[in-house]
C-alpha cells in the first residue's frame, strides 16, 4: 500500500501545471492562434476550465468515458484508453494525452475542432468562453 501513495504521489508530482501567459505562448508556438478559426484567447479559456492547465486532469464521466489531459480529451471519441468503445478519432492511446509532451494532445485537438460540432461540442467552452470578452485570458502574456 505505501508503494502506491509513492507512486500516485510521483505521477501527481510530476504533472506540469502551466501559469495562465506560459500556457498561451505554447499554444501560439504551436499554431493554436487562430486554428481553424479559434483565436488564441479561446483556447486558453477552454483548457483553464478543462483542466486549469494541468497535463495530468482526468475526469470520469457517468457515461464510462473518461476524459484526458489539459485539452480533457474524450475516450468514446477521440483517444483509446482500452476500457472504452471507441471512434479513436485521433488514432492514439488516451495514456500519451497525460505527458508532458504536448504534441499529441495538441494535434487531437485541432483534430477535435475540425469535427463538424468544432469547439461548440465542449462544455466548459460554452458555459465558460463563448460569447464573452476573452480578452484576460492574454493580457499581458505578449502573445
Amino acid at each position: 500500500m505505501r508503494n502506491l501513495v509513492f507512486l500516485l504521489l510521483v505521477a501527481v508530482a510530476s504533472a506540469k501545471v502551466y501559469q495562465r501567459c506560459e500556457w498561451a505562448r505554447v499554444l501560439k508556438a504551436n499554431g493554436m492562434d487562430g486554428y481553424h478559426g479559434i483565436s488564441l484567447a479561446n483556447w486558453v479559456c477552454l483548457s483553464k476550465w478543462e483542466s486549469s492547465y494541468n497535463t495530468r486532469t482526468t475526469n470520469y464521466n457517468t457515461d464510462g468515458s473518461t476524459d484526458y489531459g489539459i485539452f480533457q480529451i474524450n475516450s468514446r471519441w477521440w483517444c483509446n484508453n482500452g476500457q472504452t468503445t471507441t471512434s479513436n478519432a485521433c488514432n492514439i492511446r488516451c495514456s500519451a494525452l497525460l505527458t508532458d509532451d504536448l504534441t499529441v494532445a495538441i494535434n487531437c485537438a485541432k483534430r477535435v475542432v475540425r469535427d463538424p460540432n468544432g469547439i461548440g461540442a465542449r462544455v466548459a467552452w460554452r458555459n465558460h468562453c463563448r460569447g464573452r470578452d476573452l480578452s484576460s485570458f492574454v493580457a499581458g502574456c505578449g502573445v
